[in-house]
């Protein structure tokens, strides 16, 4: 998975967060959070070892992903804009006096699902996706459109030099958030190939009910002719029937 990590936050309020890998990736994103210039809107990068966190703030709120450095920018800060429409909407004004974590349950699912569709589809058209779902709430346009222009100006810096001198941070992420990415694919095409297999033993399941049943119904007509023998048979006298002969 592209992207590994993401927080909604009022100033250092933690609101909802989610982490797709174990580390330590929620004290940085904190780290980050203290050093931020309070009170304005702006979009900012952050680099650390081979990750990037891009910040969005915006309406007071700030919205942080971390994401590994070959993904680029474009599509971590159209995650965020995602984000950042769907917790607008859902939560407003609200969020300006909520407290730490309060909408965690809800909102961690959301940043989670996102994460999902950003990191496995990196080319979709997501700029004209959330404006058709944002069509009665134009306020959000004109921002999510200057965010796409501006996307490619914003300038990477390093984490380091936001933090006080010798207040060095390391970054530490599980190396099986390195496997993420190829895991996801590795479960889609299992299942796949679950599928297909599922089908197939489906077609032999229903093949071998046929077998069965054309085997039943021919052991059934051979009792059958053999009952009704038999009663002829102590009918006629015998197994020749001798009475029931023309003579």
């Amino acid at each position: 998975m592209a992207i590994l990590y993401a927080v909604v936050a009022r100033e250092t309020l933690v609101l909802a967060e989610f982490a797709a890998a174990t580390g330590n990736s929620g004290a940085v994103a904190r780290r980050i959070l203290e050093k931020l210039p309070p009170d304005s809107d702006s979009r900012l990068c952050f680099s650390q070892d081979r990750y990037i966190f891009h910040v969005l703030r915006s309406d007071g709120i700030t919205f942080l992903c971390m994401a590994n450095d070959t993904f680029g920018r474009r599509v971590p800060f159209l995650y965020l804009e995602d984000i950042h429409m769907r917790f607008m909407k859902n939560y407003g004004r609200v969020a300006r006096s909520a407290l730490a974590y309060e909408m965690n349950d809800e909102f961690s699912r959301v940043l989670h699902q996102q994460m999902e569709l950003y990191s496995s589809n990196p080319s979709v058209d997501t700029l004209t996706r959330v404006r058709g779902e944002v069509s009665e709430a134009n306020v959000f346009r004109p921002k999510i459109f200057h965010a796409k222009l501006q996307v490619h100006t914003i300038m990477v810096d390093n984490i380091e030099n936001i933090l006080d001198r010798g207040d060095r941070l390391a970054l530490l992420v599980d190396k099986t958030a390195t496997m993420q990415d190829s895991a996801f694919h590795f479960r889609k095409q299992s299942k796949r190939l679950r599928r297909a297999l599922w089908m197939k033993n489906a077609k032999l399941f229903v093949f071998f009910v046929v077998v069965v049943l054309c085997y039943c119904r021919a052991v059934l007509t051979f009792l059958i002719v053999l009952l009704l023998y038999i009663i002829i048979a102590a009918i006629c006298g015998g197994i020749t029937l001798p009475s029931c002969r023309s003579k």
